[in-house]
């Protein structure tokens, strides 16, 4: 019986099998409860079709509802493709092209008879439970190129035929089959059948344009985003979460709260409106005195610098197309003839500080006795970013980064990243955050030994461990593939309000851009040594972190943070003159405040200065001002309590202070 399988289980038990034998065979060998729970396998570490034979001894992993992330994939891709054959069902001559998984969902291209539109959308979800309770198998076949071709051609499925042949020789090419009627191109895996999808538990969400593989020069497509769970319950916690994402979206309550705006005259470059930049300039604030009590020194350097400094770097080649590019001349000034020559040398606007900081320290000798030189700016950068790709203040073209460069010795780095570490768990528990930590490992394309790699690679795991975070609680991951093209680096990944996450946070330990630009320092024995080069942040840039914050507090931030921390508020236009008495008391104790005196009524007010979110109203009319008292609302309470003026004041004063500055 030399011909069997031997297939291992997870609990490194061995079974023996006969050629064709499927993930499926094994699971109803062990049990009923365990056919019928799984919905895929992993076998040698690759999720497979749970119907799909072994093609040789393998490791085999059987993937029921519990292994969530394997079991949302298989899903999504399934009602990717129930969508597609729903689509071809209702518009004939429709043809499809691609539509793959999604982080919260799926989507699919299409090439339709006319544009699809939102009131497209319920007829084609009914659709699409029709073919869900139908039951139909999903069975994967090996097809030939050039049968493939000849079945696409001859169904007019045009963008499928030239997909197919662009495919690289001596790839395998396989279909899924719905049932008998149904087929599209597809790598896998899928579920055993159409039944297995809930149906009540995906639900369409959105049209928009899409260009035939994200180049503007091709066709224009449409497509259709749906989102899909294993679950009804799981389906309405996203929903609500969508929701309750909608209402706190910082672009919606920037506008009301008067803070920032962005507009088509400086595509990617926010506005900043007196209340928006008294949060940056809190932000800063406290930012600068995190960094002075860290043993920091803040630097500026310039905004534009030679191409040749980008080309030493490794940028030129590796992030060209993100840079905006200047030419090295003063533009014609007469109406005839081209404004810019085109011989001119190429500057650029600076996209990140680092090798600015390299420059700094490079100026004058540096000995092994100054390091850790640790070098900070708010610096700002700029990146050519797409002008669909831009969104609010989470992507801009124009960012100011609390960026920091640490050049230290190679003995240090251990002590050094862990510093960092510390520093940033203060600081975000400030803010009120969770966080997990990842270490994302060396890319495919990459600067630097493999020796090099390994070193930088440990040194950041050693320090994690050694300041006590490479935990489970705090989502100790490593990422293959995720690093930077000369750096490993930790990232820090914040759990917002409402259960998203943000990567923000991260430290990199480079050797290979201090090697380009030629930094060194002489170290103890007298030699000139390369110093190692920590590339860091923490809120990562403040514009995005700004509107992080706006929608973790959903625009109710922290008193301190709050553009104006109190109103006070007349009931009576008797109580004008206390009205500014008690506001000049409050702003000489440095609490931002203003006074509302209009021939209102207070309801009206109130509601007013709500919708602003600011944290404390203080309510006064004739009585206040006889007693010397005022009547305090905090925000999103009804109830009221009444205070004498001085303990209001100081009630307000201790809220206000930020949380590096209370005792």
């Amino acid at each position: 019986m030399s011909d069997l399988l031997k297939i291992t289980l997870p609990d490194g038990s061995l079974r023996e099998v006969a050629p064709g034998t499927t993930p499926a065979d094994i699971a109803a060998a062990i049990g009923p409860g365990l056919a019928k729970a799984a919905i895929g396998a992993r076998v040698n570490g690759e999720l497979f079709d749970i119907t799909r034979p072994f093609e040789g001894d393998a490791q085999l992993a059987l993937v029921t509802a519990r292994d969530e992330a394997d079991a949302l994939e298989l899903v999504r891709h399934d009602y990717a493709h129930v969508l597609a054959e729903a689509v071809q069902a209702l518009f004939p001559g429709t043809q499809i092209t691609f539509g793959p998984a999604t982080d919260d969902g799926f989507y699919y291209d299409f090439a339709p008879v006319r544009p699809f539109t939102e009131e497209d959308l319920p007829a084609i979800e009914a659709q699409m439970r029709k073919i869900i309770a139908a039951d139909k198998p999903l069975r994967r076949e090996a097809w030939s190129r050039a049968d493939l071709i000849a079945r696409w051609t001859e169904q007019g499925e045009t963008f499928k035929a030239q997909w197919a042949a662009e495919l690289p020789e001596g790839e395998e090419l396989t279909v899924y089959w719905s049932g008998n009627d149904w087929l599209d191109m597809c790598r896998g895996p899928h579920l055993a059948s159409t039944g297995k999808l809930d149906p009540n538990a995906f639900k369409l969400t959105r049209v928009s344009g899409a260009y035939w593989r994200g180049d503007q020069k091709n066709a224009m497509l449409s497509r259709i985003y749906g989102t899909g769970w294993l679950n009804k319950k799981q389906l309405d916690a996203h929903l609500h979460r969508l929701e309750e994402a909608a209402k706190r979206d910082h672009r919606k309550l920037g506008a009301e709260m008067d803070l920032f705006h962005l507009q088509a005259e400086a595509h990617g470059s926010v506005f900043w409106h007196p209340k928006g930049y008294r949060i940056w300039r809190e932000l800063e604030a406290y930012m600068r005195r995190a960094i002075d009590g860290a043993g920091y020194r803040e630097v500026k350097t310039p905004q534009v610098m030679d191409a040749r400094q980008w080309e030493q770097s490794g940028h030129w080649g590796k992030y060209r197309e993100n840079m905006f590019v200047i030419p090295d001349e003063v533009p014609n000034t007469d109406d005839e003839g081209p404004v810019i020559s085109g011989e001119a040398d190429w500057m650029a606007l600076k996209p990140m500080n680092c090798p600015a900081h390299v420059l700094i320290f490079r100026q004058g000798l540096k000995s092994y006795r100054e390091l850790p030189l640790r070098l900070y700016e708010n610096g700002c950068c700029h990146r050519n970013e797409p002008h669909g790709a831009l969104h609010g203040l989470m992507r801009v073209r124009q960012f100011t980064q609390d960026d920091a460069h640490i050049f230290c010795r190679e003995d240090q780095i251990v002590d050094e990243v862990r510093a960092f570490c510390e520093l940033a768990d203060r600081i975000y528990k400030d803010f009120g955050f969770t966080y997990s930590i990842k270490l994302a490992l060396r890319p495919e394309k990459r600067f630097g030994s493999e020796e090099m790699w390994d070193k930088a690679e440990a040194e950041l795991r050693d320090a994690v461990a050694t300041a006590g975070l490479a935990t489970p609680e705090y989502g100790w991951e490593e990422l293959p593939g995720e690093g930077a093209f000369y750096a490993p680096k930790l990232e820090w990944h914040l759990t917002d309000a409402i259960g998203r996450t943000w990567q923000v946070g991260t430290i990199q330990s480079d050797r290979v851009l201090p090697d380009r630009l030629d930094a060194g320092y002489i170290a103890e024995d007298g030699e000139r040594h390369r110093p190692v080069m920590l590339h860091r942040a923490i809120f990562g840039s403040y514009e995005r972190f700004i509107g992080i914050l706006i929608e973790h507090f959903a625009g109710k931030l922290p008193t301190w943070l709050a553009p104006t921390q109190a109103v006070v508020a007349t009931i009576v236009s008797d109580a004008d003159g206390y009205a500014v008495e008690a506001t000049e008391a409050l702003r000489a104790a440095g609490i931002r405040v203003e006074s509302d005196t209009r021939n209102e009524k207070i309801n009206y007010k109130v509601r007013e200065h709500s919708l602003q979110k600011v944290p404390y109203l203080l309510v006064v009319g004739k009585r206040e001002a006889e007693e010397g008292t005022v009547a305090i609302r905090r925000l999103g309470e009804q109830a009221q309590q009444v205070l004498p003026l001085a303990e209001a004041i100081a009630l307000i004063k201790q809220d206000a202070l930020a949380p590096d500055l209370r005792g």
